[in-house]
């Protein structure tokens, strides 16, 4: 996959990405299952990878800072995500009584001391709040993001979840550029389409980038009435591709010019969001897909 701007003062990125966001659900050798995919990115160009605090039970960065020290691949050859906001109970953490969000700048230096041990770096390449705490004193967390810029510890900021207000008044605090946004977006939730989340991350000119491509894998497993006619649509439009319908709703999201936001431990799925890259969906079957969706076919 050849490299692109994750915004126009972002760094390169894969145009896929791969995220440990479901890395809670992962049974067995979680270091082993973490090395056979990162291989299996790697092989297919997706040098790019998403993490926070939270992933895998609190585990997955340090999963991954052993893997970077194994030497099996160069720290400078990958992009690393990391993020901070939302808190969820763990037996490590007896003082979390419920799951809630701190965007304070304590939380966050101390979230990225973390992240930076674990992971086994001295940088993280795009730091996000995932999410925004509504009390968290909004110019103290911009000051501590600004400042972990300064220091060189973080390269590069982002954000997760935003709303366009919250987008707008993180980013009028701030002397750095917000360099993306990550937003839930697949064939069976278009709703950043309708509330104003795609457009106003393109005039800020950065490439949406969309988790949960696949739909938690629904697009090709779920049974309710707006998966069947998806579906449906998908089949018919991918044989005219000769692709799979999982590479067809992919390649939706490519045409809109969002980065997919990889989340799962199934080969097969993550090959076939790969195989997306390969396809230049027709105009007009982007949007008979679009009416699928929205129930208008």
């Amino acid at each position: 996959m050849q490299k692109i701007y994750l915004s126009d003062s972002g760094p390169k990125v894969s145009p896929a990405i791969y995220g440990f966001y479901r890395w809670n659900e992962v049974s067995g050798n979680a270091a082993q299952t973490m090395e056979s995919i990162v291989s299996l990115c790697l092989e297919l160009g997706i040098n790019t990878f998403d993490h926070a605090d939270i992933y895998g039970d609190y585990q997955c960065e340090e999963l991954f800072g052993k893997l970077i020290s194994s030497k099996s691949f160069k720290r400078e050859d990958i992009v690393l995500f990391s993020k901070c906001g939302l808190v969820t109970p763990h037996e490590s953490l007896p003082d979390v009584r419920v799951k809630h969000y701190n965007t304070s700048k304590e939380h966050i230096f101390k979230s990225v001391e973390n992240s930076l041990r674990k992971l086994r770096t001295d940088y993280i390449d795009i730091f996000l709040l995932n999410n925004l705490d509504p009390l968290s004193n909004v110019e103290e967390t911009a000051l501590a993001l600004q400042r972990l810029k300064d220091s060189g510890k973080v390269k590069n900021v982002g954000v997760v979840g935003f709303t366009v207000f919250q987008h707008q008044l993180l980013a009028s605090l701030l002397k750095t550029p917000i360099v993306t946004n990550h937003i839930e977006l697949n064939l069976l939730n278009t709703s950043a389409l309708d509330n104003g989340q795609v457009d106003y991350i393109k005039q800020r000119y950065m490439r949406p980038l969309a988790s949960s491509p696949l739909a938690a894998g629904r697009i090709a497993n779920g049974t309710d009435a707006q998966v069947v006619k998806v579906r449906a649509k998908l089949e018919a439009i991918g044989k005219k591709y000769n692709a799979d319908i999982e590479s067809i709703a992919v390649a939706w999201l490519v045409k809109l010019g969002a980065l997919p936001l990889i989340g799962t431990i199934n080969q097969q799925r993550i090959r076939h969001i790969a195989n997306a890259f390969a396809i230049d969906l027709d105009h007009q079957d982007w949007y008979e897909l679009y009416a699928a969706s929205r129930g208008e076919l």
